[in-house]
């Protein structure tokens, strides 16, 4: 899908979405009595059905608690060791023990000024609280709750209206169901198109390639022979097995090209559900897909297991390098474009 606008229209309001109201009031996602010290240097997200909390930094020690999927932990020190790379796992002291980073994303709480007009074609926008509940909007039962969207996921927003608290809430169209659901405007940033720049424009075609080793769970970007992006990935758990679709989990080898790429791309099972632990990922964020079987290098807001197989055949990675592989590849897209196709870049796949 292909949406056009005007810039006369989009420049009309983008420097108001520059503004923030309030950024980093970590409490604000604390119930009142927990009463924890206050040297917390990040929030982070349970991610998965629970995690254990344990006595030291080390799997062998003893469990001492249990955290549950979207509970927001405070961080007071994050313990990385020397070969760790950036996006690779860690431990993170916690309220009563440690927990180990793999499900537990660190996250943020940035509220926004809202913008009073949005086109039918549709803002890309992220969210920046640690998750909103969406709502649909019924003549029969008046608002009812959907999904979660996750903090650094991607929507496009179609509208602005009056919620059911009577403040600014963005109408988000699904881009996979078709249908619209509301969330708070302030939980949500409209993406300004200086972010979407391509990136090595004038790089020729035939000179960026990507290779991912499943062996070492790694990603490597090229320009000719210079290594541009190397980072850790997670690529696809082999699945016991026929699959419900037919499709094995495991990551496929081989040469491939980029084919497809969205910003926004809600994947699982395609169903309406207010259930936080139902396969629906609504929002996944710099889809670069590169076989026919939908496999494709994303975002990921819902582990931080860069480093081991984690997905259903396709390969995750930390946000901000999938945004900067989705801006890097080809085919160029423009901001506001929902779906670009075309013949891309080489994507070469081995075991090695």
């Amino acid at each position: 899908m292909v949406k056009s606008i005007s810039r006369r229209d989009f420049l009309k309001f983008s420097s108001m979405a520059f503004g923030s109201l309030s950024t980093n009031r970590f409490f604000d996602w604390f119930p009142d009595d927990e009463g924890f010290p206050s040297d917390v240097i990040a929030i982070g997200r349970v991610g998965t059905k629970e995690i254990d909390i344990f006595i030291t930094d080390d799997y062998k020690s003893e469990k001492v608690g249990v955290r549950y999927r979207d509970q927001i932990i405070p961080i007071f020190e994050i313990i990385i060791e020397p070969e760790d790379k950036p996006n690779s796992p860690r431990w993170y002291r916690t309220l009563g023990g440690y927990a180990h980073s793999a499900h537990v994303p660190i996250v943020k709480r940035v509220l926004n000024n809202p913008l009073p007009w949005v086109p039918e074609e549709g803002w890309l926008g992220e969210i920046t609280v640690p998750y909103t509940r969406s709502y649909r909007k019924t003549l029969t039962y008046g608002w009812v709750p959907l999904y979660r969207l996750y903090y650094q996921s991607m929507h496009w927003v179609t509208g602005v209206e009056e919620g059911q608290d009577g403040e600014p809430w963005y109408k988000i169209t699904d881009e996979l169901l078709k249908i619209d659901y509301y969330v708070p405007a302030t939980h949500v940033r409209i993406i300004m198109p200086e972010e979407l720049k391509p990136i090595s424009p004038n790089v020729p075609w035939e000179e960026k390639r990507i290779e991912v080793s499943l062996k070492d769970q790694s990603m490597k970007a090229y320009e000719g022979d210079k290594v541009v992006l190397s980072t850790l990935v997670s690529t696809g758990i082999p699945s016991v097995g026929a699959t419900s679709n037919g499709i094995p989990t495991i990551t496929p080898t081989g040469r491939f090209n980029v084919a497809v790429k969205m910003p926004s791309k809600h994947m699982g099972n395609g169903k309406m559900t207010d259930d936080i632990h139902a396969y629906e990922l609504p929002g996944v964020p710099w889809v670069t897909f590169f076989t026919e079987t939908g496999i494709a290098f994303h975002g990921t807001y819902w582990h931080h297991n860069y480093g081991y197989k984690m997905s259903h055949g396709c390969v995750n990675m930390t946000i901000e390098e999938a945004k900067w592989l989705y801006l890097w590849a080809l085919p160029e897209i423009e901001p506001h474009e929902w779906e670009r196709r075309g013949y891309g870049t080489q994507v070469t796949v081995h075991n090695a």
